[in-house]
């Protein structure tokens, strides 16, 4: 059985946001669901995904590690941040074009000193945990992964492989290269918008502001290839 890990790694409560906007986005009921029909038969997960939530990616690799059948994994673009992680749930291979990247743990955090401190030490802790899928990989000390991560690691095919976080080289697939790394993250404040405007009393009057959230998200988008040089203004 396919199971295609695409997009985002979100949770399954904010899935149906990214449908909202078009975007692609892979939640843990993506995996579950199939997993529960597979009963027993190979899955063929394939991965081209710049990662996302890491609760969400770690679900996801538990319930492949967990699986009693056969998982084979295969990295067609990109599997980076969390979904690097999920490559790691299998035996895995990897288009010669694609490419892996681990990095650490981000977050978000506003308060005083005492909550950055917090703050500095829940990320900590989350390292460890994702390093923890790193190790059990490759056999590398969580020092070794840990460094990798706080490096930001940037991995073609064979230096993947090198490494012992894809165990081979796919052949005879015509893949596409990824171009860009970024996933398209919503922010947290259009998500909110569009689950408020869903529980209005009056949802057909709040489709001004839903039409405007969506035109928020997209003007985000544009400046973002701008940045990335994907478009030049005149």
């Amino acid at each position: 059985m396919r199971i295609d890990v695409k997009g985002t790694i979100v949770s399954n409560d904010d899935k149906w946001i990214y449908e909202l906007f078009e975007y692609d986005a892979t939640c843990p009921n993506d995996v579950l669901r199939p997993i529960d029909q597979a009963n027993g038969e190979p899955l063929e997960v394939y991965i081209n995904s710049g990662g996302g939530d890491i609760f969400a990616g770690s679900e996801i690799y538990s319930a492949l590690r967990s699986y009693k059948g056969e998982v084979n994994i295969h990295v067609v673009g990109f599997a980076a941040s969390a979904a690097s992680v999920i490559a790691c749930a299998g035996k895995s291979d990897i288009a010669p074009t694609a490419m892996v990247m681990v990095h650490n743990v981000s977050g978000r955090a506003q308060g005083d000193y005492h909550v950055m401190d917090k703050s500095s030490d829940v990320l900590q802790t989350a390292n460890k945990s994702i390093a923890a899928a790193y190790m059990a990989k490759t056999g590398m000390s969580e020092k070794e992964a840990l460094a990798m991560m706080d490096q930001e690691t940037w991995l073609t095919a064979q230096q993947a492989v090198d490494k012992g976080l894809i165990d081979k080289i796919a052949e005879n697939q015509n893949l596409k290269l990824v171009a860009a790394y970024q996933t398209p993250l919503i922010p947290q404040s259009v998500i909110d918008k569009v689950r408020n405007i869903v529980k209005s009393p009056n949802p057909l009057e709040d489709q001004a502001d839903l039409l405007l959230a969506k035109k928020s998200q997209a003007k985000a988008k544009i400046n973002l290839m701008r940045k990335r040089g994907e478009i030049l203004d005149d």
